[in-house]
């Protein structure tokens, strides 16, 4: 492993350094890839990143490459088809809000004309800088994650509870949480100018 330094919940892992080093907090403003986190994010719940990260090439497959409008439209034999495969999470609960999540989704872009423009609404269209030290206690919720994650709720969506939701946040760069001593965050912090 290289000398950089990185944040502290990072592991050994291979896949993980890499989502950490060239994914994690970038900001995302692709309608499919927002989407296919709030996926994953929600199929974490109770479980580690590294659990969902492992199936992540087995979610893009088995779930229409993330496509929201075919999701939107699976039947109860899809449901069927997904919980009988073992390269995702097959708790029937999340799956089926995966589906409900997605025809919420199309109604938020039927709305405002993209997932996007929605979920970046929340922060002013702009990634919020928390300036996190490595010895910061831990935060799971915010003010912002609370409220997108009740809106989100009243939209129709589900697993999409605030902690999940700040998760979410930090994963598609709405928030830069990077610790300021990891590498990454300075580039990241470089990208939004």
């Amino acid at each position: 492993m290289d000398n950089k330094i990185r944040c502290n919940w990072n592991t050994e892992d291979e896949g993980y350094i890499s989502y950490h080093d060239k994914e994690w907090g970038v900001p995302v403003h692709d309608d499919k890839i927002l989407f296919e986190f709030l996926i994953l994010e929600g199929a974490q719940a109770g479980l580690s990143w590294i659990t969902i990260l492992k199936r992540k090439e087995s979610y893009k497959a088995l779930y229409d490459d993330f496509d929201i409008e075919k999701i939107a439209n699976y039947t109860e034999d899809d449901v069927e088809r997904l919980k009988s495969n073992p390269g995702i999470i097959r708790n029937k609960l999340k799956i089926k809000s995966s589906i409900k999540n997605a025809k919420a989704t199309l109604l938020i872009k039927e709305e405002f004309g993209s997932l996007d423009k929605y979920l970046w609404s929340f922060v002013n269209f702009k990634p919020l800088d928390t300036h996190r030290n490595f010895d910061d206690p831990f935060v799971a919720t915010t003010p912002i994650s609370d409220a997108l994650s009740k809106d989100l709720k009243k939209r129709g969506f589900s697993f999409v509870g605030s902690t999940i939701i700040y998760a979410f946040m930090q994963a598609i760069g709405m928030v830069n949480d990077h610790n300021t001593s990891c590498f990454r965050y300075q580039e990241i912090k470089d990208r939004e100018a």
